[in-house]
């Protein structure tokens, strides 16, 4: 009788760069669009620890209609100014509904003059100004509740666009110390220390934690604004994370504890057994015999008796 092993066929996929330019898309498009779960990705099954591309996604894309028009015009961004044209409200408008937290950034990049220039989904823009709910923060004096907050100084930019980011990186995060790794990467190193105490666990959880989005090299003032972008500020959200990194570190060492050095197990060195020497025995070093010259002079001095 034969019989025949069945292999499943391998999914073909493709690198994140043919992937953009099959979509019409540019790089920043394209990693914005897997960001926002336009485009879905798997694990690279080679061991890179990347993610790919498969071909029915690319081929399920490019059949829809529009294409490639409609996926660009989803992933568009704006700044500030062309925001605010979009929304047919004055720049300074916009951008207090950006700090009041209103309008959330997607991505960031610094200008010459070392400036964080936020940028905001077009397609989210045209969404806020349709909603009948906020057409009285488009027109007219802004609420007194909000005008306290901007006193205050309320700037919710950078907190909203790091809450983007931790929702995307935990969707792809698929193992829970990974998980654990994305949360830490947003607290301060010190909370980190604070929470997971085992230097064995926060090694561990090093290895799943992301870097700080791509901006220059290392060292250099946009690396610099980034991982300080990315790091929690403010002391409610530092609390929240922290409770979030125990819980995840907590389901991440039941479903697999840390790694640990092995013991090391070291045969203990044998100490020499002293010989049985008797209780009464007492020591008593031998005197040494008397040389030739020495027994004559022993005989002058004491003569033996006559008749001895």
């Amino acid at each position: 009788m034969s019989g025949s092993i069945h292999v499943p066929a391998r999914t073909v996929t493709c690198t994140p760069g043919r992937a953009a330019r099959e979509l019409g898309l540019r790089r920043r498009e394209f990693d914005l669009a897997v960001h926002l779960g336009r485009i879905r990705t798997v694990p690279d099954e080679g061991g890179g620890g990347g993610r790919r591309v498969e071909r029915a996604e690319i081929d399920r894309l490019r059949a829809q209609d529009g294409f490639p028009g409609t996926l660009r015009e989803r992933v568009h961004v704006v700044g500030t100014a062309e925001g605010a044209a979009l929304m047919e409200i004055p720049a300074g408008r916009f951008t207090r509904l950006a700090r009041l937290g209103l309008l959330v950034p997607v991505r960031f990049y610094l200008n010459r003059y070392r400036a964080v220039v936020w940028l905001y989904l077009a397609e989210e823009l045209r969404q806020f100004t349709t909603g009948a709910e906020n057409a009285h923060l488009l027109k007219g004096r802004t609420p007194e509740s909000f005008r306290g907050q901007l006193a205050a100084g309320v700037d919710l930019r950078a907190r909203n666009w790091r809450g983007r980011q931790l929702g995307f990186l935990t969707r792809q995060s698929e193992d829970p110390w990974a998980h654990a790794g994305v949360v830490a990467a947003f607290l301060p190193p010190v909370d980190v220390a604070d929470v997971v105490r085992d230097p064995y666990e926060r090694a561990h959880l090093n290895r799943f934690r992301p870097a700080p989005p791509d901006h220059g090299a290392p060292g250099s003032p946009s690396a610099q604004c980034a991982e300080q972008l990315m790091t929690a500020q403010d002391p409610d959200e530092i609390g929240w994370l922290r409770s979030a990194l125990a819980h995840t570190v907590e389901q991440a060492r039941a479903h697999s504890p840390a790694p640990r050095p092995a013991p090391r197990h070291t045969a203990p060195t044998p100490r020499p057994i002293p010989s049985a020497v008797p209780r009464d025995h007492v020591y008593r070093p031998e005197a040494p015999r008397p040389t030739r010259g020495l027994r004559a002079w022993l005989r002058r001095r004491n003569p033996r008796p006559a008749g001895v």
